[in-house]
């Protein structure tokens, strides 16, 4: 069973910066369409970010320019870089696994537990 634990989340201050990970035993990260979303209490869930598995990546309008998304081959893991961050970030991080292609994908068949950010301003 495929398996994707998070871990990094916590509470910052606005203007600060996070790191979120995701890593598996279960399956190369490397060779999937890997997806940061978050969910905040009462609104929907919203896709962060997502990266490919030849490295191309994508962002939402409401975090490009502050957000990261990367992978790392040693450690089998994806990260979130997570800066200048503002209230509005708040919310249960999500990452996502589908071995199919990134391109308009809406629907992912991994999901992790996710992992708590807070900001406060």
């Amino acid at each position: 069973q495929v398996q994707l634990v998070e871990s990094g989340g916590g509470s910052v201050q606005a203007g600060g910066s996070l790191r979120l990970s995701c890593s598996s035993s279960t399956f190369i990260i490397r060779q999937y369409c890997m997806a940061w979303f978050r969910q905040a209490p009462g609104k929907e869930r919203e896709g962060v970010a997502t990266i490919a598995w030849d490295g191309r990546t994508r962002y939402a309008d409401s975090v490009k320019g502050r957000f990261t998304i990367s992978k790392d081959k040693a450690n089998n893991a994806t990260y979130l870089q997570m800066d200048s961050l503002t209230a509005d970030d708040s919310a249960m991080y999500l990452c996502a696994a589908d071995g199919g292609s990134c391109i308009g994908r809406e629907t992912f068949d991994y999901w992790g537990r996710g992992t708590q950010v807070t900001v406060s301003s």
